[in-house]
């Protein structure tokens, strides 16, 4: 397989169903189980995936710092959507954003090998903000969202056929 552009990548938000992380597998099988609405007019996925927080202690012995790997944290990925205000996914951001629950989300990569299938990475995150943006008079009124994901990130790889 080769690297892919993010031309294709497509976003889906779900609903506040419970996943269960007790193993990958189960985790998948219950993301896979959800229904998902499409947010469109997606311009830029961000970025996401695991960050460990620094944890330190000094000694005075020898005076080193000691590093240790504290929480996982998955990041906040910034949604930036041209605004379609009869969009259902981004009706559906809209209405999560107003909700206190986690949903659930899927990203389908556009990488899919000949035959194949392509990757699909699950989590689930709160729509932190909705915010628009009017910019210039030649600029496209935007709406991005924030979600903070709260969850492992479960990736499906893409599986080609020999």
């Amino acid at each position: 397989m080769t690297a892919s552009t993010s031309a294709g990548a497509k976003i889906y938000i779900g609903t506040t169903t419970a996943i269960s992380f007790s193993n990958d597998a189960a985790a998948l099988s219950a993301f896979e189980a959800d229904t998902y609405t499409q947010v469109k007019e997606v311009e830029d996925l961000g970025e996401f995936g695991d960050e460990s927080a620094e944890v330190t202690f000094a000694t005075m012995e020898d005076s080193r710092t000691r590093r240790y790997k504290g929480t996982r944290d998955a990041g906040v990925l910034a949604l930036v959507c041209g605004r379609d205000p009869l969009d259902a996914g981004q009706r559906a951001a809209i209405a999560a954003e107003k909700s206190q629950h986690a949903y659930n989300f899927k990203v389908l990569v556009n990488d899919a090998p000949v035959g194949g299938t392509p990757t699909i990475f699950y989590f689930r995150a709160k729509v932190m903000s909705a915010k628009v943006t009017f910019g210039t008079v030649d600029d496209i009124v935007k709406i991005t969202f924030n979600l903070g994901i709260d969850s492992s990130i479960i990736e499906d790889v893409a599986v080609g056929t020999p």
